[in-house]
């Protein structure tokens, strides 16, 4: 019983602080694991490799057929199969660059730091400062926000929206969602109107940004309908700052853990891309991600229903045994360290290259301010939701 129960143990707010335990619970319990309300739980680093790469496993939502449900009618392409998938996608990724190319993002390296900059030399003659709501949060926010072209004195308004939109995103059992989802719709409702308000506004008059590259696109095939337009700039909003406060936010946290490590990077700065990296599979800002096989499907010799949901646990299947030596140890010199931080497959995240830089543009400038630091509480109180896992609050004393 308490196999099938895992999930609901998973996304019980008591665990938030160290699920690990129960992910180790998971992988010993086999492959699959059914649930209690009829899905499938899955946590093995290789056949979460392998469904990862299954084009019999889809991403779109069971929801999307159900006509009365408007979500459901317009996921964004993180939520969407092939071809529509790859369609948006490719227009999405052209700003971040082709392969081996500077694109915006990589032009953005000098942005980035003067506004780190910014936000630590506010924090110099303070005692005591909230990691999260101080630095990390506004860092990605800002930088998406410039990308985007958002006049500065708009850049406010998007926190409550995407916290709106995160809530309603979690994954967990089955249980009474109807005021998040209705917090979450009017979120993205009024987050979407906004971003394509401001895009027709550049339509014929392009600016140089990423709005304005989607309205001015010359390639009919990749123009983008008004109702993908909200839904893609929505994502990129949700995708480009949530998952980047957790991996900075869980990186101080981790980072302080271990004073070795931390004076180690500050005499080593050039092992900071390793050290997110390592981040990245052992405290990572995405623990676990839904898809529906469109068959049926074996699995480690166990037949998984068509329609059946199944969660990959990605965290645990960091931190399998099988796959990583020693993988509950945080070892920024780890060879071979293919992660599950981002994804894997079609749907591996796009915005990975904008992360790194914020991370470790992030983590190299707070260094010298943690060196006689202390957590103010350990553990940290944690955000509700499990599949977006890191600290709500991260109190440091300077």
């Amino acid at each position: 019983m308490a196999s099938e129960t895992l999930l609901a143990r998973i996304s019980d707010y008591a665990n938030r602080p160290d699920p690990y335990p129960l992910y180790a619970e998971l992988r010993e319990a086999g492959p699959v694991v059914r649930q209690a309300d009829g899905s499938c739980l899955i946590g093995t680093y290789h056949e979460i490799a392998a469904l990862l790469h299954d084009p019999r496993m889809s991403a779109e939502p069971r929801s999307r057929t159900d006509s009365s449900s408007e979500e459901a009618r317009r996921p964004p392409f993180l939520r969407l199969d092939d071809p529509e998938h790859h369609r948006l996608r490719t227009l999405t990724m052209r700003p971040f660059g082709p392969p081996h190319t500077p694109g915006k993002v990589d032009g953005m390296r000098g942005e980035i730091t003067r506004i780190t900059d910014e936000l630590v030399e506010a924090l110099r003659d303070r005692e005591q400062i909230d990691v999260v709501d101080d630095f990390a949060y506004p860092l990605p926010i800002t930088v998406i926000c410039r990308l985007m072209g958002v006049p500065r004195e708009d850049e406010a308004l998007f926190q409550g929206w995407t916290e709106a939109i995160v809530a309603s995103a979690d994954i967990g059992p089955e249980e009474d969602t109807t005021e998040r989802d209705k917090a979450g719709l009017q979120g993205r409702q009024e987050m979407g109107r906004y971003l394509v308000d401001l895009a027709e506004q550049r339509r014929g008059r392009p600016t140089g940004d990423m709005l304005s590259d989607f309205v001015n696109e010359p390639d009919p095939a990749l123009r983008l309908t008004v109702e993908e337009l909200a839904e893609t700039t929505i994502l990129l909003f949700i995708a480009g700052h949530e998952t980047t406060v957790n991996l900075i936010t869980n990186g101080v946290l981790t980072l302080m853990r271990r004073p070795d490590e931390l004076d180690r990077l500050r005499r080593e700065p050039d092992l900071m891309p390793r050290v997110v990296e390592e981040l990245l599979r052992y405290e990572p800002p995405v623990h676990m991600r839904e898809r529906v096989p469109l068959s049926d499907i074996d699995v480690a010799g166990i037949t998984i229903p068509q329609g059946t949901s199944v969660v990959l646990a990605l965290a645990s299947g960091s931190r399998d045994p099988k796959r990583f030596h020693e993988p509950d140890r945080f070892d920024p010199a780890r060879p071979d360290n293919e992660h599950f931080g981002f994804g894997s497959g079609i749907h591996l995240c796009y915005g990975a290259p904008l992360a790194r830089i914020e991370a470790e543009t992030a983590l190299g400038a707070l260094l010298p301010h943690l060196a006689a630091a202390r957590l103010v509480q350990d553990p940290p109180p944690y955000r509700q939701n499990a599949m977006l896992r890191g600290p709500r609050h991260l109190a440091v004393h300077l």
